[in-house]
């Protein structure tokens, strides 16, 4: 699948579970609806669209086969995390299931990539019936709660393996040594200042760091509540969501698949989105 765009994506927002959600939408809303949920620290902003981190680039071509909705999630982009309070992912998994039932999608597939997957899964779990098929596309460390993913994220975000919250310095000073974090860091910036005015991508951060950095109270076991079709996507040189991980995953899923692309890591390719796109139209169809 090649990353084109037929028809530009639509923006709209909606009010559902208590905040105000911003979202871009592809596609006619007769075909089979799709929620697309972008990773950690990005959003749907088209700045993000030339980049591996995004689905940004894909929603046209998606568009020819589904009604594509690809929200903001709380607290990143132009979707503000309103009323204070912690962020966890079981808060944004009920926003998903919220934002399905705002707009009247006829259950929908759900997919996401790496904290969007997590996100899709949880949605899946919590809300039995909102979905008719499930796409986790590396996001599946999270489930283990004994997984080196949050001691990592932890000292990355947080400054040290035990940090309790987001420490934006140290992010600063993590990815500024580096020529191409530097420019995702700058990229981050320029995504969530635009939308909540100078510096409030550290607000971001520490939404971010709330639902990520601790296990969210849902295991591999958990995934067997999952009836419904669900495919497993991962590249083979995934560092932040190992191939391990994922078959573990995998093989609790009543109805699943599993998909491991060669020579792919922690990213959004045109591959990936093919194998999505295919497994939907295929076993996740008629659900």
């Amino acid at each position: 699948m090649t990353a084109t765009t037929s028809e530009a994506p639509r923006t709209a927002t909606v009010h559902a579970n208590g905040i105000d959600v911003h979202y871009r939408e592809a596609g006619s809303p007769t075909s089979p609806d799709l929620v697309l949920l972008h990773g950690g620290l990005v959003s749907t902003n088209p700045l993000w669209d030339g980049t591996p981190f995004s689905y940004g680039a894909y929603l046209g071509t998606l568009g020819e086969r589904f009604h594509v909705v690809a929200p903001d999630v709380r607290g990143y982009g132009r979707t503000r995390h309103a009323g204070g309070g912690r962020v966890s992912m079981s808060l944004l998994a009920d926003d998903v299931a919220a934002l399905v039932d705002a707009l009247g999608l006829d259950r929908p597939a759900i997919a996401g990539f790496s904290n969007g997957g997590m996100i899709a899964t949880i949605t899946a779990i919590r809300h039995p019936g909102v979905a008719r098929a499930l796409v986790n596309d590396a996001g599946c460390d999270i489930f283990d709660p004994e997984s080196r993913s949050f001691p990592m994220l932890r000292q990355v975000f947080g400054g040290s393996p035990d940090a309790k919250e987001a420490n934006p310095d140290a992010v600063e000073a993590a990815f500024g040594s580096d020529p191409d974090m530097r420019q995702f860091l700058e990229l981050i910036k320029a995504d969530h200042d635009a939308a909540g005015g100078p510096g409030h991508w550290r607000t971001m951060l520490q939404h971010f760091f709330e639902a990520a950095q601790h296990w969210p109270g849902y295991g591999f076991g958990d995934f067997a509540q999952i009836d419904v079709p669900a495919l497993v996507l991962v590249g083979d040189r995934d560092e932040h969501s190992p191939v391990e991980d994922c078959i573990r995953a995998y093989r609790h899923l009543p109805h699943g698949q599993l998909c491991v692309l060669p020579n792919t890591g922690h990213v959004i390719t045109a591959a990936k989105v093919a194998a999505m796109a295919d497994f939907l139209t295929t076993d996740g169809a008629d659900a």
